[in-house]
């Protein structure tokens, strides 16, 4: 088997393919907010307040990638993997938003997992093989390849079609500064052309491997062919020395990628489908072989990423125990945890622990804790969200804003910042004018029609019995045998 094979552009088109424009709980955020001496500042790219957890998730990255800082002036430390942080904190604190600031200052370059651990629960596959998985695709292999490409402006494309008009050859001279070459093409090669339509005086570039045209440019010396040119043009200096050159080529994937291309039929393809199935443990040590390999002859790099497991509490013991052991591997990531929990059961078992972790798992953590925003720093997140979704707000409504994150939370509040324009949208409607921007009036219809987690409770209270299903605290005695009238509704 080769394990090299078709690990090429496949997975950069995958990546192209699925990149989405749209606005998010966390879309705001593009880094960790950091200075050059990875100080924070109080309002940067997205992120407000937690000082020090974001200095500190600053310091891991730098450990991590000291590229990802190249402008510090911090002496960088040798990249390291294998370590694990715990982000611990209250409901609302940011933990999860210094997760997506580490991965935006990480940059595409570096593999960033991130996943729920009630994800790794699944009928198709082992909890184990989820978190392979994961683990895997947060490890990436930055691969180097020489190809050898023919560049230059194109001078003449001459076409001749057989007799029966079936089959068709032809001609391409291209042209450098210092030489000039003919090139044969083949039916392939013309529909290649035709499609990129490439014309007298565009510079192009052939790769020999796979037969690729891309069009770079049209050549300076051509500007003045004004019923060619189109707004999208764009000039380029005719190339210097030699047509064919030989240039490296970097691709950089994940093994889970590796691991499901030479383990389907369909190679790259199947990362299309979404449901990869099981590895078998054999392939994936003929690929780390493999991998090892092409890092002893210079072929490759690793790079080693971040997988970000959110509500880390909802993992049982035997995923713990297997977190362990592969936090010891040659081939582990940047494992970053989140937990809302204080001391609490740990799942699997009748033992309870600090942020329901096995204390084995918690000595090999570097805990950063997150705290509750003051009223100034929710002001100022809700100021940034209002601006990405594109929404007005009074200074009146604003304030209104705070003090219901202040009461109701502020996930509730920033909740409250689409639905209210909705409302004021229909007041300026109904009006036949006015201004849409956001008001006290609009937030208090909002606030009546949704209930914020408190009053959820107390209307539960005020309806006790009345609702279809309900469940039930069976007092001791009967757990013993004994007969009770009395029963707790929850």
């Amino acid at each position: 088997m080769d394990i090299g094979a078709g690990i090429t552009t496949g997975t950069a088109e995958l990546r192209e393919a699925t990149k989405m424009e749209r606005i998010g709980v966390h879309s705001h955020i593009t880094g960790l907010g950091l200075d050059d001496r990875l100080e924070p500042r109080p309002n940067s790219q997205g992120m407000v307040g937690q000082m020090r957890a974001r200095k500190a998730a600053g310091v891991i990255l730098r450990m991590l990638s000291p590229s990802s800082f190249s402008s510090s002036t911090v002496p960088a430390a040798p990249g390291l993997s294998g370590r694990a942080i715990l982000l611990a904190g209250p409901p609302s604190t940011g933990k999860t938003a210094i997760a997506r600031g580490m991965a935006a200052t990480l940059g595409p370059d570096v593999p960033f997992t991130s996943i729920t651990a009630s994800e790794v629960y699944s009928l198709s596959m082992s909890k184990t093989e989820a978190l392979t998985q994961a683990l895997r695709r947060s490890i990436g292999v930055r691969i180097r390849e020489e190809e050898e490409v023919v560049e230059g402006e194109v001078v003449e494309i001459v076409v001749e079609r057989g007799i029966t008009g079936s089959g068709k050859s032809g001609r391409v001279i291209l042209k450098t500064t210092d030489m000039e070459t003919v090139y044969e093409m083949g039916g392939k090669m013309i529909d290649e052309m035709t499609k990129e339509k490439v014309l007298a005086g565009d510079i192009i570039s052939i790769t020999k491997s796979s037969g690729r045209i891309t069009k770079l440019g049209r050549s300076f010396s051509h500007s003045r062919d004004f019923s060619l040119l189109s707004p999208s043009t764009t000039f380029i200096p005719t190339p210097a020395g030699e047509i064919l050159t030989r240039r490296t080529i970097t691709h950089t994937v994940s093994l889970h990628e590796i691991d499901i291309i030479n383990s389907r039929t369909q190679g790259f393809l199947a990362l299309f489908a979404g449901d990869t199935g099981e590895v078998a443990a054999p392939l994936r040590a003929q690929i780390d072989v493999k991998v090892g390999e092409w890092r002893e002859e210079g072929k490759a790099e690793l790079v080693t990423g971040v997988l970000f497991i959110d509500e880390v509490h909802m993992l049982d013991m035997e995923c713990f125990s297997f977190l362990n052991r592969a936090l010891e591997g040659e081939l582990a990531p940047l494992v970053v945890m989140a937990s809302n929990r204080g001391v609490a059961r740990i799942r699997g078992t009748e033992m309870r622990g600090p942020h329901g972790l096995p204390p084995d798992l918690l000595d090999r953590l570097l805990i950063v804790a997150t705290s509750k925003y003051d009223a100034e720093e929710v002001r100022q997140i809700i100021k940034i969200r209002c601006q990405e979704e594109d929404v007005e707000v009074g200074p009146d409504a604003e304030d209104l804003l705070v003090e219901i994150a202040g009461d109701a939370g502020m996930r509730y509040a920033l909740g409250l910042i689409a639905v209210s324009q909705i409302v004021a949208r229909k007041r300026v409607k109904s009006l036949g004018g006015g201004s849409e921007a956001v008001e006290v009036e609009d937030l208090r219809r909002a606030y009546g029609c949704f209930m914020d987690p408190g009053r959820s409770v107390q209307w539960l209270k005020e309806q006790q019995g009345s609702l279809l299903v309900e469940e039930i605290t069976v007092s001791e005695n009967v757990r013993q045998g004994q007969s009770s009238d009395k029963m707790d509704v929850v």
